[in-house]
């Protein structure tokens, strides 16, 4: 069982160590799919490569994390996921090679996985200027969120990935999403380590 953290332990009690193990695992999983996908339909492009990848990183993370003591499976925007007491454990592939989670950052500032991130993430650490003016741009959150209590937490569980490498990285942690520049701002994050090839 791998080694777990203070902050692990605190966020995921006994479950942190399977944990730990698990959602690796999963990952790697999920990334063999998406390449076996990949090569069944001998494409010039990657497409049926990160498609692949979407799709099954949730799976797989619900196979293995669904046998935990106290795991709830809820579907969010038509894939399951995995909420363990309080916490939401949501898969984002953040790089297609092996640079840090701090560079992560979303395609977009809104839709599902960016109010997901508002909603459940951290608190910001710098509040917006309040300018005096009602904010024209704010839109109802995405209806699949009203299924999350108001007090579950997002995990965030972001990995580095590619076909030719698989999955190089992967860390776990509480993040803001900053909507000017879409990057995450990490409150904080910790490696996930990877079993030997």
């Amino acid at each position: 069982m791998a080694t777990v953290t203070g902050w692990a332990e605190k966020t995921f009690g006994d479950a942190a160590g399977p944990l730990a193990d698990i959602i690796p695992a999963s990952l790697i999983r999920a990334h063999a799919r998406a390449r076996n996908g990949h090569e069944g339909v001998q494409t010039q492009t990657l497409e049926a490569y990160g498609h692949g990848l979407y799709a099954a990183q949730y799976e797989e993370l619900e196979v293995g994390l669904a046998p935990l003591p106290a795991a709830q499976p809820v579907r969010l925007q038509g894939r399951t996921l995995i909420v363990l007491g309080d916490h939401v454990i949501y898969p984002l592939r953040y790089a297609k090679k092996d640079v840090p989670v701090t560079a992560a950052r979303l395609r977009r500032a809104t839709g599902f996985r960016a109010d997901l991130i508002r909603r459940h993430g951290p608190e910001p650490r710098q509040q917006a200027f309040d300018l005096g003016l009602d904010e024209l741009d704010e839109q109802a959150p995405h209806p699949d969120l009203a299924q999350l209590s108001g007090d579950a937490k997002l995990v965030l569980v972001a990995y580095a990935c590619s076909m030719a490498q698989g999955v190089m990285r992967i860390e776990w942690g509480s993040a803001e999403l900053r909507r000017e520049d879409r990057y995450l701002i990490w409150h904080h994050h910790e490696p996930l380590h990877l079993p030997p090839r």
